[in-house]
């Protein structure tokens, strides 16, 4: 249990840490290609600014960071219930938060910083009444059913964000979550890991499930990072990669409490749950009155449309942040 918790923290920090970084990667491209007016017709990026977001240095080393982070998520599923270890994951909004205050200069609410302990005091509760991890053993079919789930929600939920454009960054959020969710609950079932056989790991559907979910969660984040904020998108995002594994877990693959402490597992589940949207719905841009009134005066925004990022004049802006010389950062937002 110990081991599983250690490594879920880790993969915990190299996610919010390569969030911050991807986050400033993502949207110089987007900068860029807006000022070039290289934009969907519905004002969302277009792929070829998605495609470039990933050469940045910056992206690059985010993309590294949540290569490993992958890793050990994936270890931690392996050794922890679903519900703690995904639980524990998705607190990497709390990390990406408190980095952003260092990195990109976002000053933190009371509000967020008390969401903040709201999510460690019930990971505590949590890692408390967590019992041992079910078993991933299931029959073949739902393997094929994952794959399937995993295939219908990446397509189509690719082709309804492009759909939607710059409206669409809780949806990507959302469906990307929800993709990291279904990697999880692969890697939980996956056969042939344990004991290892190729042969049996290669003709498993869930591996291929993994794939496409992670494949498609990575590239739905993105698009939520160059429309959203740095922590808007992702309260959706860990609705989508909290709950439903969670659930499925406890439900189908036998993960369980403590005997007699069920009561603290759903209430730290819950309080995680709310306390992280809750830093991701403080920590949107209109939770930042005080940077917003440092900031110089330009033209509105109407209501619907691309955020500030994409809309800042060309030569106002420093590269580094898309911000008037002298004014604060406004948040950004990250996988």
């Amino acid at each position: 249990m110990l081991i599983g918790l250690l490594t879920a923290i880790a993969a915990s920090i190299c996610y919010g840490t390569g969030s911050v970084l991807q986050a400033v990667g993502s949207r110089k491209s987007a900068r860029r290609d807006a000022a070039a007016g290289r934009l969907t017709e519905r004002g969302g990026p277009s792929l070829s600014s998605t495609a470039k977001a990933a050469t940045t240095w910056e992206f690059v080393v985010g993309t590294i960071l949540d290569f490993i982070g992958f890793g050990l998520g994936a270890l931690a599923a392996r050794l922890l219930p679903l519900f703690l270890s995904q639980t524990v994951i998705s607190a990497n909004l709390v990390v990406t938060a408190v980095l952003s205050v260092r990195l990109l200069g976002i000053r933190l609410t009371r509000a967020e910083w008390t969401s903040i302990g709201v999510v460690c005091s019930a990971l505590v509760l949590l890692a408390s009444a967590a019992g041992p991890e079910g078993g991933g053993h299931t029959q073949v079919a739902t393997h094929w059913w994952l794959l399937a789930i995993a295939l219908l929600l990446m397509a189509g939920g690719t082709a309804l964000v492009r759909l939607l454009g710059a409206r669409a960054a809780i949806l990507a959020g959302l469906l990307s979550g929800l993709g990291f969710g279904a990697l999880g609950v692969g890697v939980r079932i996956l056969n042939g890991v344990d004991p290892f056989d190729l042969g049996a790991l290669l003709a498993d559907p869930a591996l291929y499930a993994i794939l496409v979910a992670g494949i498609g969660g990575m590239y739905l984040h993105t698009v939520a990072l160059q429309i959203g904020s740095v922590n808007g998108a992702t309260a959706a995002l860990v609705v989508g990669e909290t709950v439903l594994p969670g659930m499925i877990g406890v439900w189908w693959l036998g993960d369980a409490s403590r005997p007699g402490f069920a009561w603290l597992a759903v209430l730290g589940f819950v309080l995680a749950v709310v306390g992280a949207v809750a830093v991701a719905w403080f920590g949107a841009p209109e939770g930042h009155g005080a940077e917003a009134e440092d900031a110089p005066e330009g033209p509105e925004t109407a209501p619907g449309n691309a955020p500030e990022a994409l809309e800042t004049v060309p030569g106002n802006a420093p590269d580094a942040l898309g911000t008037a010389p002298g004014s604060v950062p406004g948040p950004v937002r990250v996988p």
